[in-house]
């Protein structure tokens, strides 16, 4: 089984968000997907398969199998469009979430996701004493999305990881609004193995349509501001979140010991 890592979200190596591409030539079972996605020990690994004319995605952590993954998706693209040449810069999946499209022009990937509904929900003690902050707003969507006044506090969080994953939500995400860019985020999912997801795709999709409300503006720049760091540019169309940003491959090889 042909086997990538990708730094997604990234024009450099040891940047962004590292993901794991798997290319299997019929599905492994969940078990093996699991077991490999383990293995590896990334915040995703991805396993892409060719249905006829179409490609199906699914997406694995170390955790369990999720619903929905941005780097991990951008990782596959960069690998199919190019390291393999699969398409003339489009390409799109077929995954849990629906038909997921991803283009390449201007030296970045653009992943056409949906945007999460949110809706505000009371900022709690739990929540403080989980991040070591107390957030100024809680939303929930998918994740839960904790707002603060400032860039400092949230590049400064030291969260109780315990605390944490027993928060609403798979995932949770820290998020101001940002001197450099529009906003910057953290995210922690501990329940599903991950400390800190170093870029988060799919946290964007409630990042984004929350900044691009409050702010008044589609165009959303973003920074994730975890130890790797990250940006994404981000447009925001209704119920649709259009997430871009580069990629660059750190090692190809081969999954032998099946």
């Amino acid at each position: 089984m042909r086997q990538f890592v990708v730094d997604a979200f990234t024009d450099r190596p040891f940047a962004g968000n590292p993901a794991a591409v798997c290319l299997p030539e019929t599905w492994p079972t969940d078990q093996l997907m699991l077991a490999i996605a383990r293995e590896n020990n990334l915040s995703e690994t991805a396993f892409c398969v060719r249905e006829g004319e179409q490609w199906r995605l699914r997406w694995f952590t170390p955790g369990g199998e999720i619903d929905l993954c941005g780097h991990a998706t951008l990782a596959t693209a960069h690998v199919l469009l190019g390291e393999l040449g699969a398409g003339d810069d489009v390409v799109s999946f077929e995954t849990l979430s629906g038909r997921l499209t991803v283009r390449h022009r201007e030296g970045r990937y653009e992943m056409d996701f949906p945007a999460y509904r949110l809706r505000r929900v009371e900022v709690t003690d739990q929540m403080e004493t989980a991040l070591g902050a107390r957030p100024s707003e809680a939303w929930m969507g998918r994740d839960l999305l904790c707002v603060f006044d400032d860039e400092a506090t949230v590049r400064g969080l030291t969260p109780d990881l315990g605390r944490v994953e027993v928060l609403p939500g798979p995932l949770c995400h820290a998020t101001a609004q940002g001197l450099e860019f529009d906003c910057v985020s953290r995210s922690f999912a501990p329940s599903l193995g991950i400390a800190e997801d170093p870029v988060c795709g799919s946290g964007h999709c409630h990042i984004a349509p929350y900044w691009s409300g409050r702010l008044g503006k589609a165009h959303v720049r973003a920074w994730q501001a975890s130890p790797r760091g990250g940006e994404l540019r981000c447009t925001v169309d209704g119920e649709r979140c259009a997430l871009a940003g580069a990629a660059v491959t750190f090692l190809r090889g081969e999954v032998v010991g099946l």
